[in-house]
């Protein structure tokens, strides 16, 4: 054995040499990041394609004839070019195929709506679409490089004419490093790279393969740090079954009903069963439990399942062999910018095709018609041949773009006898007219570079964009409160003596249902105010006189209360109302003083103000021992108020004399149409003034009216709605509509005679093209209408009142005109200001309140359902 071999002993000089592992690593590692960034996860900007992607369409593009072929076949060519294994290459093409733009498939490539895998390799088959071999292909503008074995040549990019990288969407992990670009729409990107080329400012939106809603609203152009939200559709089909119709990007149908199955177990939402009817088209059929609402559901199953799911873009590219990230606008530009430069290189190459005809044309003409190949014959040498041949041009070479080289004068001795005897001077002249006419319009599109490259997107619109229209809907979402929708899956209960509250407490007093979402609040006698979440069991201190499911921002919530103040002895009362709180705070409605509590304490939902009678004590000093009062006397303040002094004498008991009517009037209700919702936050347009049966009134396009309640969890198709308005019974509708089957206009008045909630009845014919053009509920209503008389246009005015007779709201009605009716439009009513006046200050609301809200708060007026049934509104 050698002695470097030996192990060192005794602590002797060791004769080993140590490698430092930090410097290995620091190498490897690097080296190894930049490959997985470079070669395997990071898209280049240039073609928007991984290494893989772009090694399986050159493959294909190589065996491209026409026909079909087995996806094993094209996996074993892509295997020339990329080292690696088969299935990362079959799961790549299955990838590109399943995005339905450069490769046409046949047999079952699988679903990315259910989640479903494509089948085995050997079983399915693929070729390039037309579109992939018009727009990604051209040996002559590709810059090439050997593959990894150095047998072939591979493109490094492919030169792509269509923003490809937007159109199909990427997403990759790396090492330290991620990208996800989202996939935008066919049409919008051709459309915004024109824009683009006219110098105008785009902004271009996802567009996802499963439809949905989505809101764009944080996109932020695809940067780290925006957020995409997507939502499925889910349609009423009555009530008591509700139809998902799309499903957000990224989520199967499998995953979409395990989602929905947990949230039931857990008490979120209430179901009675899912049936999956997904075929040619998404379809989820959720059937709801007995009494629980459409509505609400549509929007637990949002806050609660996969229904909504939130996307974090993240656009990062490759350029020139560096990550770099940018917005996808910026990425539109120049992906559009490179374009523009292929198309010239492109025309550069063709011109320059051209003029080598039109130059090779010429000389054959001259070498033809003056014979010159007849010098040739008595020449013995090739130099001599190639020098006759030349001395026979030299007339001529000043018409020539470029000096006559030796390898022209060759392709001159090549023309074969045959050719020469049946040469056709017209048939020359007319090929080189075709010849310098091509080359005339490949000079005024390099000219006009921009306008060429403009036609050329038009060109791609029309011949691709057929059936590539958007099917995600762009909309704005409203924020949903999980603890108003989430279904009530607890119990709350309490244990006054000791103080405890929770769910787990069921010996104890019951309270009412809840969800274990809910805060609580509790008041004690000592007069301390608590919020706190929801427990198993809570202490929250003894002598808990009132407890319930806390609102935060609840203004119709108003707590009647009455204490004694222990300072000075005196009866104090007021009416307060508790907006925003901290949890486990502990506040004090009380002066604080000691030895004050609690009197008199009553929780309104919707700012009751009862009738007491007070009794004082025998020992009183006061004249008049027994004296009633009336909360409705006093204002409603913030929590902290010390309130007014009712007595200064010693209280005996306090007993209840009438119950109280609200004081805080009606409920001012918003609609809000672009998120289709009612609020009560002054959002959008005011509907009116609301008590406990009132009802709203919505007319849809589609010719159906209904009515509903005024909860602000109802849900309205805002892009349909053509009148929203409070409900009254007496006032007459006007509506002109359009009959699909006569198609004639037609125009009828009616009331409202049906009662029923949230069921829409249809009061315009049934034919599918049938739909509303206008209604109203004014009295005297009038409609602009332009009729075509022959060749010539008349515009009417028309008093709807007079035309038509009030009929039943299930009557056809009449004809509008006999003439063709290019237009109809309703003419607006102009309201006094007065009356608009009147309205703001009957609208105006006292919220002295507004103090007690800590800094940032934000008040919720949503009301849950439950507490609208105790408020008498149902």
């Amino acid at each position: 054995m050698s002695e470097e071999n030996n192990l060192p002993t005794n602590g002797d000089e060791s004769l080993h040499t140590s490698v430092p592992v930090t410097g290995m690593y620091k190498e490897w590692f690097l080296d190894y990041a930049s490959y997985v960034i470079l070669e395997r996860a990071v898209p280049a900007i240039e073609d928007g394609l991984k290494p893989v992607q772009r090694r399986i369409l050159h493959a294909m593009k190589e065996m491209d004839d026409g026909r079909f072929n087995k996806v094993a076949n094209i996996i074993g060519q892509s295997m020339q070019f990329h080292p690696h294994g088969d299935a990362s290459i079959g799961d790549a093409i299955v990838n590109i195929g399943q995005k339905d733009l450069l490769i046409e498939t046949q047999g079952n490539w699988g679903d990315v709506r259910t989640g479903d895998r494509a089948a085995a390799a050997r079983y399915i088959e693929a070729r390039l679409s037309k579109f992939a071999l018009e727009v990604l292909f051209n040996a002559q503008t590709t810059e090439w490089q050997l593959s990894y074995d150095g047998r072939k040549r591979e493109p490094v990019t492919l030169p792509v004419k269509f923003p490809l990288l937007l159109a199909q969407g990427v997403e990759g992990i790396a090492v330290g490093l991620s990208t996800k670009i989202l996939p935008h729409n066919f049409c919008e990107l051709i459309l915004a790279s024109i824009e683009i080329l006219k110098g105008n400012k785009t902004n271009v939106l996802p567009d996802f393969i499963t439809g949905g809603y989505a809101d764009f609203s944080e996109y932020n152009e695809g940067l780290r740090g925006g957020k995409v939200k997507v939502r499925a559709r889910i349609e009423e089909e009555d009530s008591k079954t509700l139809l998902i119709k799309d499903i957000p990007f990224g989520v199967t149908t499998d995953t979409l009903i395990d989602s929905i199955l947990k949230a039931n177990d857990k008490g979120k939402i209430k179901i009675k069963k899912v049936v999956d009817n997904t075929a040619k088209d998404v379809e989820i059929a959720i059937q709801l439990a007995p009494g629980v609402s459409p509505d609400v559901t549509i929007d637990a199953l949002y806050a609660f399942t996969d229904c909504e799911v939130s996307i974090s873009p993240n656009a990062c590219v490759i350029i020139k062999d560096t990550p770099v990230f940018l917005t996808v606008n910026e990425i539109l530009e120049y992906n559009t910018k490179q374009t523009k430069s292929l198309l010239k290189r492109e025309l550069e190459i063709r011109k320059g095709e051209l003029m080598e005809k039109l130059l090779f044309s010429s000389l054959e003409k001259i070498f033809i018609e003056n014979r010159i190949y007849r010098d040739i014959e008595e020449c013995t040498t090739w130099d001599d041949v190639l020098k006759a041949i030349d001395d026979g041009l030299e007339p001529y070479k000043p018409d020539f773009y470029r000096e006559i080289t030796t390898d022209d004068l060759v392709r001159l001795t090549e023309i074969k006898i045959k050719r020469i005897s049946k040469f056709d001077t017209f048939k020359a002249d007319e090929l080189m007219k075709r010849l310098q006419d091509e080359l005339k319009e490949v000079n005024h599109h390099l000219r006009h570079l921009t306008d060429f490259a403009i036609a050329y997107y038009e060109n791609l619109l029309t011949k691709y964009g057929k059936g590539r229209e958007r099917k995600t809907e762009i909309r704005t979402f409203d924020a949903i409160q999980a603890n108003v929708v989430a279904a009530n899956n607890a119990k709350l209960y309490v244990n006054r003596a000791d103080g405890f509250v929770g769910y787990g407490l069921k010996k104890d007093e019951f309270v009412c249902d809840c969800s274990d979402l809910d805060d609580i609040i509790v008041i004690r006698k000592d007069g301390v105010c608590v919020v706190s979440k929801i427990q198993e069991k809570n202490f929250m201190g003894k002598d808990i006189l009132h407890v319930a499911v806390f609102r935060k921002g609840d203004e119709r919530m108003v707590y009647n209360f009455i204490y004694l103040d222990g300072g000075t002895g005196r009866a104090m009362v007021k009416r307060f109302q508790v907006l925003a709180v901290t949890r486990d705070k502990e506040y004090m409605l009380t002066k604080g003083s000691k030895g004050s509590k609690t009197l008199y304490l009553t929780a309104n939902s919707n700012g009751e103000a009862e009738i007491i009678t007070v009794y004082l004590t025998q020992g009183a000093k006061a004249r008049v021992k027994v004296f009633d009062f009336d909360f409705a006397s006093i204002d409603i303040k913030g929590r902290g108020a010390g309130g007014n002094i009712l007595t200064r004498h010693p209280i005996r008991k306090i007993q209840l004399k009438m119950e109280g009517v609200s004081t805080l009037g009606g409920l001012n209700i918003y609609y809000d149409p672009t998120v289709g919702r009612l609020n009560t936050d002054e959002r959008g347009k005011l509907i009116g003034n609301f008590l406990g049966e009132d009802r709203i009134l919505v007319c849809y396009k589609s010719g159906d009216y209904e009515l509903t309640s005024f909860e602000t969890t109802n849900r309205y198709d805002a892009p349909n709605v053509v009148l929203i308005e409070k409900f009254d019974p007496d006032k007459v509708l006007s509506a002109i509509y359009f009959d699909g089957g006569s198609k004639t206009f037609y125009i009828k008045r009616f009331q409202i005679e049906t009662t029923t909630l949230n069921k829409n009845f249809n009061f315009i014919s049934d034919h599918k093209n049938s739909y509303l053009k206008l209604i109203s509920t004014e009295k005297q209503p009038q409609a602009r209408v332009t009729l075509i008389k022959g060749k010539e246009e008349e515009e009417m005015e028309y008093d709807l009142d007079m035309l038509i007779d009030v009929k039943g709201w299930k009557a056809l009605g009449n004809k509008l005109s006999t003439y063709e009716i290019k237009s109809v439009s309703l003419i607006e009513s102009k309201k006094s200001d007065k009356g608009k006046d009147s309205e703001s200050e009957e609208n105006e609301g006292d919220r002295d309140s507004e103090d007690d809200l800590e800094v940032g708060s934000t008040i919720d007026l949503s009301v849950k359902k439950d507490d609208e049934e105790q408020l008498g509104l149902f």
